[in-house]
């Protein structure tokens, strides 16, 4: 009598062969040969009248198996051999040595896909579809081969990078305006192929990247410290601060004028002076700017023309100019030349107008060292009543905020 296949386990594997299957039936003593289709196996182990072990040659596509004895050959049962997944790419092909990365492995043959490994550590995955399976990828270091294994073998593998996390040193400066637009380097290491750097919530434009620096544009915001991060393919780094300065405002400046020759002392005042690092008189920089609060600056006034506009530049930029009380006047040196009359009784009370140059600005006249009402007529005349004096010629002087005017020499009479 022929034999007689009940079932096979299991039912199906690998084109390659190699699959080791258990034959169930009856009548299977004295069986003197196994089919896979038309391909005998190798060997195979009568275990008992009701069962065979044996091992599956390679093969493809679906097979009828059976047991061939004296008494005849067997009915066939299908055991379909399955072709091995193959992977045509990944994306990304590179992610974080931590790890969590989700990665699209592409390709064929996925279905019924058992196992994900990237090198010897196995993936959590789901199978989108027979060509497609989303992995997640685990915790490495270097570079890794993917393979995808099913009932049908494991797949070729495709190289997938874990790359390693940025880290930042310094940001240069550590402070701007919070209009933006300034350019800012960030120092550290493994910044290559960085994809973004946030300032607070802010992206930053990426304007140069090595693998030790990435210069940005700084985005406009309010002021405040802020934490600077890159992200890359290795991830993100930890944060490093930066300060956004609000941008200063002169309101005044004390005294409003000195002398051509600079070098008199000015107090700026305005609002956020605190990081100073130049004033300038129109175009000139003064010296010496010292910081006495956020609304006060004293610098020395370089020499310099006519009516200029006082500025502050710091970290937050440079104030507007010419708004306010922010000007300055460079002066004349008073010059006289002739008092009209040049003399007078020593009782005093004598109208003097005195005559010269520079002198709109007279805030004080004196004979022999002695002060005396005063009335400016013009630029060019201030009338003054003489005091008192001793018998004898007297120094008559003038005074503006550009200084002391040369002397000229006032007769006292008996």
């Amino acid at each position: 009598m022929a034999p007689v296949i009940s079932s096979i386990s299991p039912t199906s594997g690998p084109a390659a062969g190699g699959t080791a299957v258990t034959i169930n039936g009856s009548g299977f003593t004295g069986a003197t040969s196994v089919k896979f289709g038309t391909v005998a196996a190798s060997s195979f182990t009568l275990v008992s009248d009701a069962q065979i072990t044996t091992t599956a040659p390679a093969g493809s596509g679906p097979v009828a198996v059976t047991v061939i004895t004296p008494g005849g050959t067997s009915n066939g049962v299908t055991y379909t051999y399955l072709a091995a997944p193959v992977i045509t790419s990944l994306s990304p092909v590179q992610g974080p040595a931590v790890g969590g990365t989700s990665v699209i492995v592409n390709g064929s043959g996925f279905t019924g896909a058992t196992s994900v490994k990237f090198g010897s550590a196995t993936a959590s995955f789901s199978v989108v579809g027979d060509n497609q399976i989303a992995a997640t990828a685990p915790a490495g270091a270097g570079s890794v081969a993917v393979t995808v294994i099913s009932p049908g073998g494991t797949s070729n593998g495709v190289t997938y990078t874990y790359v390693v996390a940025p880290v930042l040193t310094s940001v240069l400066p550590n402070k701007g305006t919070t209009a933006g637009g300034n350019s800012v380097t960030l120092n550290g290491f493994n910044l290559t192929g960085a994809t973004s750097v946030d300032f607070g919530g802010r992206t930053a434009v990426i304007t140069g990247n090595t693998a030790t620096q990435i210069t940005v544009t700084a985005p406009a915001a309010p002021a405040a410290p802020v934490s600077v991060s890159v992200t890359t393919p290795g991830g993100t780094s930890a944060p490093v601060p930066y300060y956004y300065i609000a941008p200063p405002a002169v309101s005044g400046v004390d005294p409003a004028m000195g002398p051509s020759s600079g070098g008199n002392t000015v107090s700026v005042y305005g609002s956020n002076l605190t990081l100073t690092s130049v004033v300038r008189f129109g175009a000139t920089a003064a010296t010496g700017a010292s910081v006495v609060s956020d609304s006060q600056v004293n610098a020395i006034a370089p020499t310099g023309s006519g009516t200029v506009s006082v500025t502050v530049t710091t970290a937050g930029g440079t104030s507007p100019a010419g708004l306010g009380g922010s000007y300055y006047s460079y002066l004349p040196t008073p010059a006289l030349s002739t008092l009209k009359p040049g003399q007078g009784p020593v009782a005093g009370g004598t109208g003097v107008t005195i005559v010269g140059s520079g002198l709109t600005y007279t805030d004080d006249v004196r004979f022999a060292g002695i002060p005396t009402p005063f009335t400016v007529l013009s630029d060019t005349q201030v009338v003054a009543t003489a005091p008192p004096g001793a018998l004898g010629p007297a120094s008559v002087v003038v005074h503006t905020p550009a200084g002391n005017s040369n002397s000229v020499t006032y007769q006292y009479l008996p």
